[in-house]
């Protein structure tokens, strides 16, 4: 994933890390900040109690705003995507865990492009529609906020629930992102395939021996599978190359494995309140059985046309998830069978027939793909589904799973991913609420989000490369350690501190969370094995990239809720996590993908080094 940029970097500029205990400290802007949190416990542990609120008024001034240079660009640009009032959520991420159902294990808030799903190709995102005013199609997504009454606060079984659970190494399916194999390279590619398997189940084992969390272990074993997937991966890309196929895409996007606590459920089901036994899954999403997986190893001549089917059979599947967003409520019950899976299972056998046909003109062509035709709808529901239904992306099995597992399609042609070998499955969001175990009660839906792109105080901007990923925050600092978490809870008027815990504002002020991205780039990758080396966060005192790094347009996104006090002095709202995080108010995160056009691009960056304020 290249994208070259020439121009001269800046100066060698330190990193610098501060590190925090207590009240934490955060920059707005370019800053980059380590914590020891816990909300002034000295750890990174998770608890769900009072002890995670805070009056804003007790958190000291901590942002700090690096003072502009001569060559500063000043400007900002402005984006308003809306609030998610199509009802967009999801518990995928796209960006941390690209290929991995569910694999949030909570629900995201989504805005701007409809389609994106944890298996969306960039070709998926670029046809996509947005709910961005300006035609953005980029996608930026958040942790969703709830309020509960029923907390209460001192619980601890979560943790001891944690104490007695193991964790299991997460992976996504890179035979799920391949093109057309070349039926030269057909042996060799699932040879590696069947290696990147097995380290997988070495590394679970590994963690497997292992109850409760290590965060060392962890880093350990995520840190070799890193190195060896990657090493495996390219290796594929070779083979597959060397032999004429088409180079795979976005395959660095891979790489990354997780741990996955998701065990812990058995121990904590009963916590999952009612309004989840609603029969249908409230965010559904279109699932398809796996095509790659049944194809042959491809002759040369056909290599091309089969490409193109598997393409198309992709988009076909991200335009019906977007249908489900933008037709919520409409038609009678039979109308996502007649309007949507109807027709996607007619185009389906037209493309799998195209295919069959390609391969036997020069080889035995392939039978039986006509039965990989007709697609379902997670939990056979139908539009709707409650007051947050009607949404795409909210089904599927827990994990995402191994490489080999027989059931990898391409793309999003793969039926989702295999489940972790986890001690309950991860159900769907379910309800009027759209609950998961531990993550419970109604949504809060943001009374106001702004997006805005912002300058560097040291140097002018180059434009995002299209389909840059992006994050900041990290959402398993309990698992992982604090060292990317980033403080961002504050109320309106007290921007000038950020907190690790959740506030307490004063009447008349909202709640908000203030999230910076990383604003320097390496000025070649659109992603990374960890989806974090490709870009930095600028010097916190004087603005300035690292060596090696170019400033790119910051972006900041400003969350504002809308939460009673009563709620809020009670303890009473919280953000979806991780079952090991438990509403850990440090463990807040954010994901962005750029599919803003070349041209919307420049215009962002030429606003913010002419020192203007844009739209």
């Amino acid at each position: 994933m290249k994208a070259r940029y020439r121009r001269p970097v800046p100066k060698k500029s330190t990193l610098v890390r501060i590190l925090a205990a207590g009240t934490a400290l955060a920059a707005a802007g370019v800053l980059t900040v380590t914590f020891v949190s816990g909300g002034g416990k000295g750890t990174a542990d998770a608890a769900t109690s009072l002890s995670q609120f805070v009056p804003i008024q007790r958190v000291a001034a901590n942002v700090v705003t690096p003072r502009p240079g001569r060559d500063a660009s000043r400007g900002r640009f402005f984006v308003n995507c809306g609030t998610n009032g199509n009802g967009k959520f999801s518990p995928d991420n796209p960006v941390a865990q690209p290929g991995i159902k569910n694999g949030a294990e909570h629900v995201h808030d989504f805005v701007g492009n409809l389609a994106i799903t944890a298996n969306s190709s960039d070709a998926d995102l670029d046809a996509s529609g947005t709910t961005c005013r300006n035609g953005d199609k980029s996608s930026y997504f958040w942790p969703v906020v709830r309020i509960d009454r029923s907390v209460r606060a001192g619980d601890n079984s979560v943790q001891q629930a944690l104490s007695t659970t193991s964790g299991t190494v997460v992976c996504p399916s890179v035979r799920d992102r391949l093109p057309a194999v070349p039926a030269a390279a057909k042996a060799k590619v699932d040879r590696l395939l069947a290696d990147l398997d097995q380290l997988t189940v070495s590394a679970g084992r590994r963690v497997l021996a292992t109850r409760g969390v290590d965060v060392r272990l962890n880093n350990q074993v995520l840190d070799g599978l890193r190195t060896r997937r990657a090493a495996a991966i390219s290796q594929i890309g070779d083979m597959i190359r060397a032999a004429g196929g088409r180079q795979p895409a976005s395959m660095v996007s891979l790489t990354e494995c997780d741990v996955s606590y998701d065990g812990i459920h058995a121990g904590t089901h009963s916590g999952h309140t009612a309004s989840t036994k609603a029969g249908s899954v409230a965010n559904p999403s279109v699932r398809c059985p796996g095509v790659r997986a049944n194809l042959p190893g491809v002759p040369s001549s056909a290599l091309d046309e089969v490409n193109r089917s598997l393409a198309e059979l992709d988009r076909q599947i991200s335009e019906a998830n977007q249908r489900l967003v933008t037709t919520r409520g409409q038609g009678g019950p039979d109308f996502v069978d007649n309007a949507i899976l109807g027709p996607l299972k007619a185009k389906r056998t037209a493309v799998l027939d195209r295919i069959a046909i390609a391969i036997g003109r020069t080889g035995p062509r392939p039978q039986g793909l006509a039965k990989l035709a007709a697609c379902t709808v997670d939990g056979n529901a139908q539009n709707g589904g409650g007051q947050n239904g009607g949404g795409q992306n909210g089904g599927g099995q827990n994990g995402g799973g191994q490489n080999g597992g027989g059931q990898n399609g391409g793309g999003q042609n793969g039926g989702g991913a295999t489940p972790a070998p986890s001690g309950t499955a991860l159900p769907d969001p379910q309800g009027p609420n759209l609950e998961l175990p531990n993550n419970t009660g109604g949504i809060v839906r943001p009374a106001k989000v702004l997006i805005e792109y912002r300058g560097n105080a040291t140097s002018k901007v180059v434009p995002m490369p299209k389909f840059l990923r992006a994050l900041t925050g990290d959402a398993k600092p309990t698992s992982r350690g604090p060292a990317n978490a980033r403080a961002t809870w504050t109320c309106s008027g007290f921007t000038d501190r950020l907190s690790d815990k959740y506030p307490i504002c004063p009447q008349g002020s909202q709640v908000q969370r203030v999230q910076d991205f990383p604003g320097c780039w390496d000025g070649k990758n659109t992603d990374s094995a960890n989806h974090r080396a490709h870009l930095a966060f600028a010097d916190k005192k004087t603005g300035a990239c690292q060596s090696g790094f170019v400033a790119i347009p910051q972006l900041r996104i400003t969350i504002s809720y809308d939460i009673p006090q009563d709620v809020q002095a009670k303890g009473q709202y919280a953000l979806d996590s991780f079952p090991e995080e438990n509403h850990n108010p440090f463990s807040d995160h954010n994901d962005f993908v750029n599919v803003n056009s070349v041209q919307t691009m420049q215009r962002i960056a030429a606003c913010l080094n002419k020192g203007k304020n844009c739209a």
